[in-house]
């Protein structure tokens, strides 16, 4: 791939981007952490910009957010810049192997995974158990 091709598909994917500013926010060092003492359920996505599998995974977010507005009110989603934070703390602690790994928490506890998994029924299962667990 030439410079000019990868500039513009990276400038695709960014104009593509469906989730909205408000859906998420981006991890720095102790957010995810201080959201988990506290007891939150929460949607870790371990992201990249670059990432085509991570970009397949947005889209599918973003139409589900949109499907189910109660997943943006009662489930909090933190973006973890791969790039940024994947050799990380958090990213050790909780055994992240790649970008592309969607994981739902409530305080501490795992509810559920998904690793390079960019289907709509995995990923609506994911959000249907940390809703679930958000009561």
């Amino acid at each position: 791939m030439n410079r000019r091709t990868l500039l513009l598909s990276s400038a695709a994917l960014l104009l593509a981007s469906p989730l909205r500013a408000e859906d998420r926010t981006f991890y720095t060092p102790g957010l995810a952490e201080a959201a988990m003492d506290a007891g939150e359920v929460m949607v870790l996505d371990f992201w990249a910009s670059w990432c085509s599998t991570c970009a397949a995974q947005e889209r599918v977010i973003a139409q589900l957010m949109a499907d189910n507005p109660d997943y943006g009110r009662k489930i909090r989603f933190i973006v973890v810049d791969w790039d940024e934070h994947g050799e990380g703390d958090l990213s050790r602690a909780l055994k992240i192997p790649r970008r592309s790994t969607l994981v739902a928490l409530k305080g501490r506890e795992e509810i559920a995974r998904i690793v390079a998994g960019t289907g709509k029924a995995e990923i609506k299962a994911l959000f249907d158990a940390a809703l679930a667990a958000a009561g």
